[in-house]
C-alpha cells in the first residue's frame, strides 16, 4: 500500500495512511508461554514509560493490559515528517487459570519489552458430570421406566 501511495504521488495524512496499512487494530500483540508453574506474557512496547503509560490489572480470572504511546507533536510539524511507529492506546485481555493470586504476579520492563510472570496454581483434573436428558410430553411410550404399568 505504501508503494502504491508513493508511486501515485499522493500526499496522504498520517492517520489515513496508518488506517490503509492496517494499523487500526487496537489490541496489543503478545507472546505467551508457560515455564513450569509460571505463565509468561510478553508484549513489545518500545518508547514508553512503563510507570505512567501501562496499566495492568486482574479481574474475574482475566489479565488486563492497557498501554499508551503518545506521538511527539513537535516532530509531526517538521517538514517531511513520516512515522511508521504505532501510537495511541492499545489493550489486551487474557484469560487466566482459575485461582490465580494477584500476589503471584510480577511485571518488569526491559529493553522495550513488558514481561508479566504469573504463578499458576496447581490444577486438579477437571471433573465431568453426565446430565441425563428427560423427554417431556409426547407419546406414552416415552414415559420413564419407573412409572407403573411399564
Amino acid at each position: 500500500m505504501d508503494n502504491f501511495l508513493r508511486r501515485g504521488g499522493l500526499e496522504v495524512p498520517e492517520p489515513v495512511r496508518r488506517f490503509l496499512q492496517g494499523e487500526s487494530d487496537p489490541s496489543l500483540r503478545i507472546e505467551q508461554y508457560q515455564e513450569g508453574e509460571t505463565l509468561v506474557v510478553r508484549v513489545d512496547l518500545p518508547g514508553i514509560d512503563p510507570e505512567s503509560d501501562v496499566d495492568i490489572s486482574v479481574a474475574d480470572d482475566t489479565l488486563h493490559i492497557q498501554a499508551r504511546r503518545e506521538e511527539d507533536a513537535e516532530r509531526m510539524d517538521k517538514k517531511g515528517y513520516r512515522s511508521e511507529l504505532r501510537y495511541g492506546e492499545r489493550s489486551r485481555s487474557i484469560p487466566l487459570p482459575r485461582g490465580v493470586s494477584q500476589d503471584g504476579i510480577v511485571a518488569t520492563y526491559e529493553d522495550g519489552v513488558l514481561e508479566i510472570r504469573i504463578q499458576v496454581p496447581e490444577q486438579s483434573e477437571p471433573q465431568t458430570t453426565k446430565i441425563r436428558v428427560v423427554r417431556k410430553g409426547g407419546r406414552e411410550s416415552d414415559q420413564s421406566p419407573e412409572e407403573p404399568g411399564n
